[in-house]
């Protein structure tokens, strides 16, 4: 999965893909570098990232949306707010990746009878202060029991377990070290919650904290960390570097 950002303040390329043409240029790139999903995002969520209206994000992510459609990959969005879901729902999206978990209010009955795929993360609080202090007592056991009871709220709506994938969120909510401690358990929840894994760690702090690189400088820790994430059982990697981490990942699998 590609991440193309169409936000002026992501942490790690905000504003360099804002503008349609050059968002549609990027989304070009990531296809001819093998890219299976590309995920838009009109909002960052970064730690202490403020809302955006949905009027503005509905402005940047829609355009994209019908621009790629046809595109010949898969398209996902990233995003929480249910108004945004129905249109994306209309315009044919393949998956909504949703931060929140489909807790806001008409989140659900935005994707009940779509087909798309629905992927459930776990988020602290929300991105303005979800890296105040997080505490838990196992972070595996309580970010596992989250994700159970979302599964539980969808498939009781009517959702076909079938179209869920959870992500642990990394990096919403969680020191280095619960991080790393989910990471290593992405088998054990996969097991237990019999969904899909998604991973999304490129570029994220947990990887500078490991490596002492600033965000511009983590490419090969993000590769190890997707790596990493295939390994202990993500299906999907979510990731800035697309061509690099494709290659990575055929030589892991040539290896297997």
């Amino acid at each position: 999965m590609g991440i193309l950002n169409v936000t002026p303040d992501s942490f790690s390329d905000g504003g360099q893909f804002a503008a349609l043409d050059f968002a549609i240029s990027h989304a070009e790139q990531m296809i001819r570098d093998g890219v299976d999903i590309i995920d838009v995002g009109g909002e960052s969520t970064r730690p202490g990232a403020p809302a955006v209206p949905l009027e503005e994000e509905l402005r940047r992510v829609l355009p994209v949306l019908f621009a790629l459609r046809d595109c010949g990959k898969a398209i996902s969005v990233d995003t929480y707010k249910p108004e945004l879901m129905r249109e994306a729902v209309l315009a044919g999206v393949d998956m909504i990746n949703d931060i929140n978990a489909f807790r806001a209010p008409g989140a659900i009955e935005a994707v009940r009878e779509s087909d798309c795929a629905l992927c459930i993360m776990h988020m602290l609080d929300k991105p303005a202060t979800m890296q105040d202090k997080p505490v838990y007592t196992d972070v595996v056991r309580e970010v596992t029991g989250f994700l159970h009871e979302r599964i539980g709220a969808l498939t009781s709506a009517g959702i076909d377990r079938s179209r869920l994938w959870i992500d642990p969120g990394f990096g919403f909510g969680k020191t280095v070290e619960h991080n790393y401690a989910l990471l290593k358990a992405g088998r054990q929840m996969v097991a237990e919650l019999g969904v899909p894994l998604l991973a999304g760690l490129s570029r994220k702090s947990m990887i500078g904290a490991v490596t002492g690189k600033p965000v511009e400088q983590r490419l090969a820790g993000s590769l190890g960390g997707a790596l990493a994430a295939v390994a202990h059982g993500a299906g999907i990697v979510r990731v800035h570097d697309v061509a690099e981490t494709v290659d990575a990942l055929k030589v892991w699998q040539a290896a297997q």
